[in-house]
């Protein structure tokens, strides 16, 4: 009986243990590299520098030393663990005077929840730095209807990280997210921008620009070494950015010419990109006011800088901006800064908060109040949604589609490419389209606000499709009224018309569907007087083939009185055919 009572504990010991063997993966392990937040992805290899090995010849020592440094990096992965053990290895201090052991060594962790909220991971404490090696434990992790998330790991902002491996449990789903095809914020900076003085990864202002835009955000911010070098405007030039911060004057001297250092650097990003460019004034200290030297360098650097910026105006230079000091407005905080100089989390968001201003007029990022940009994860049983939108970014890029399919889950689960799980159209997809090259750019559970989200973050970018077919709204009828999803659709129409100008532009009437057919139908007639003044624009209706003549859905055509069978599809597809002509 006792050696019984001893196999049984044995058993129950070993079935625990198995339970909480952890599996670890590593973003840099296999062909693909997965580190996001740089440039050269490829080129740098298994490392978490920013910069790759070619230009150290160039650089000096110094700033090439801080470009090994991980500031402005992360990892995107999605788990349905319920635990995260986080374990890498550094190679610098743990700490410097004015940036302490978590913001320089230590990591932050984000999520989303299904409709795109941005969420916080604490680890409350569970976390162990020594002279080498960090892990970090995030627990009790919980996922209403056993679902997945998504994850975003902010690594050290001052240190060098030699490896990195994320774990968890054995039984739980785990997967990187591929490297953003979206063009970069490119940021060339000082120790601020680099991150000091953040208390944590995550609070560096770069880091809080990259999450307020969800859009990637390249921090080339090496700590005292922002001079408007030569060499490190070569390095920013082969980068194909979608918008060029300059943010060096704290680092240079009133002994320095910035006229001719600046005229030469902005020549070279000019000679390979038209991006924009916004140079930046000299934040200003918490002193400005009690130290009158310390005013007057301030002063005297950014009155050169303004000269310099309006020279190169008159020299015909086309896409310059300009941020002054007061539109920072951190030194007349005098809670922004922790030593006078660097900011503190207060500084660091009036810095994001400058900026996401800024960007939004240079960039022309004026998204509607009701239907803010936003990522979901709703239909996650049958996709992953950011993995389709990489998806489609690829395909956009090596196929430039005549044809651009937009919509949720009826568009989605059709049939074309990039390829869903469920297709239930094909015969009437391959019979409408024949050879047109289409690019199918549905969603599942997408709302208006999701599409908004996917234009902005570049789908339409880089090709030119003749014929744009659009269908959006039918998500929203369960929380918008009539008159906002009109506004909507409105919306997108006006933000494809900038994006795609020589397409011509299909909105599809809101699908009929069981037990809203006379709501629907008063939406529709909205939807159709509001796009009646638009010349350019067709309104698509496929009501009457898809309903029985009293106005109820034809059950016949659909698979749950929503999501249309492959007759529907066929139905559908001969309303289509006449908008291709």
């Amino acid at each position: 009986m006792k050696r019984f009572f001893i196999l049984i504990v044995c058993l129950i010991l070993f079935a625990l243990s198995g339970i909480a063997q952890t599996k670890w993966y590593s973003p840099v392990s296999g062909d693909t590299l997965l580190v996001r937040g740089r440039a050269w992805n490829a080129e740098i290899g298994k490392s978490y520098q920013r910069i790759p090995n070619r230009f150290k010849p160039s650089l000096r020592k110094p700033l090439w030393d801080l470009s090994q440094n991980s500031a402005g990096l992360y990892i995107e992965f999605i788990t349905d663990a319920p635990e995260i053990n986080i374990h890498y290895t550094v190679s610098g201090p743990l700490q410097i005077v004015n940036v302490g052991t978590i913001a320089m060594s230590g990591i932050d962790l984000y999520s989303f929840d299904e409709n795109g909220q941005s969420l916080s991971c604490s680890c409350f404490g569970n976390y162990r730095i020594t002279s080498k090696s960090v892990d970090y434990h995030y627990g009790g992790l919980t996922y209403p209807g056993k679902q997945w998330r998504e994850y975003r790991l902010y690594l050290p902002l001052y240190n060098t990280v030699d490896s990195l491996q994320i774990g968890v449990p054995q039984n739980s789903k785990f997967e990187f997210m591929p490297a953003s095809l979206e063009r970069p914020i490119v940021v060339y900076g000082t120790s601020i921008a680099q991150g000091a003085s953040a208390s944590r990864p995550g609070m560096a202002w770069t880091n809080i620009l990259q999450r307020k835009l969800d859009a990637p955000v390249y921090n080339l911010g090496h700590s005292g070494n922002g001079r408007l070098e030569k060499a490190m405007f070569n390095a920013l030039s082969e980068i194909n950015a979608r918008l060029f911060i300059v943010d060096c004057m704290p680092n240079m001297s009133v002994k320095d010419s910035i006229a001719s250092l600046l005229r030469e650097g902005v020549n070279i990003l000019r000679s390979k990109s038209d991006a924009p460019i916004l140079l930046v004034e000299h934040c200003g200290y918490n002193n400005y006011l009690t130290v009158n030297s310390e005013k007057t360098k301030v002063d005297l650097l950014n009155s050169r800088l303004k000269a310099a910026y309006q020279q190169l105006q008159r020299e015909g230079v086309k896409g310059l901006y300009y941020l002054t000091k007061d539109e920072l407005g951190v030194n007349s905080d005098l809670d922004s800064q922790i030593d006078g100089v660097h900011a503190t989390d207060i500084g660091m968001r009036s810095y994001a908060e400058a900026y996401m201003k800024k960007i939004a007029e240079i960039l022309d990022f004026h998204p509607m109040k009701k239907f803010m940009p936003v990522r979901q994860t709703r239909d996650q049983a049958f996709y992953n949604w950011s993995l389709r939108h990489h998806e489609i970014m690829q395909r956009n890029r090596q196929v430039n589609p005549d044809v651009v399919m937009i919509g949720n889950s009826i568009t989605h689960y059709w049939a074309g490419e990039p390829a869903a799980p469920i297709h239930r159209g094909d015969k009437a997809w391959k019979k409408l389209f024949g050879k047109r090259k289409v690019t199918n750019m549905g969603y599942g559970w997408d709302r208006i606000e999701n599409i908004f989200w996917r234009l902005y973050h570049g789908e339409l970018d880089g090709i030119s499709p003749r014929h744009i077919f659009m269908m959006a709204g039918t998500n929203n009828v369960g929380s918008n009224t009539d008159e906002e999803i009109v506004d909507g659709v409105e919306g997108l129409v006006k933000l494809i018309q900038k994006l795609q100008p020589q397409a011509c532009i299909h909105v599809v009437k809101i699908y009929p569907r069981r037990g809203q057919e006379q709501r629907l139908q008063h939406l529709n007639t909205l939807l159709q007087d509001r796009l009646a003044r638009y010349t350019d624009v067709d309104v698509v209706d496929v009501t009457k083939q898809l309903t029985t003549p009293d106005g109820r859905v034809d059950e016949s055509l659909f698979v749950d009185g929503l999501h249309p069978n492959a007759q529907g599809y066929e139905r559908i597809a001969r309303v289509y055919q006449d908008f291709l002509k």
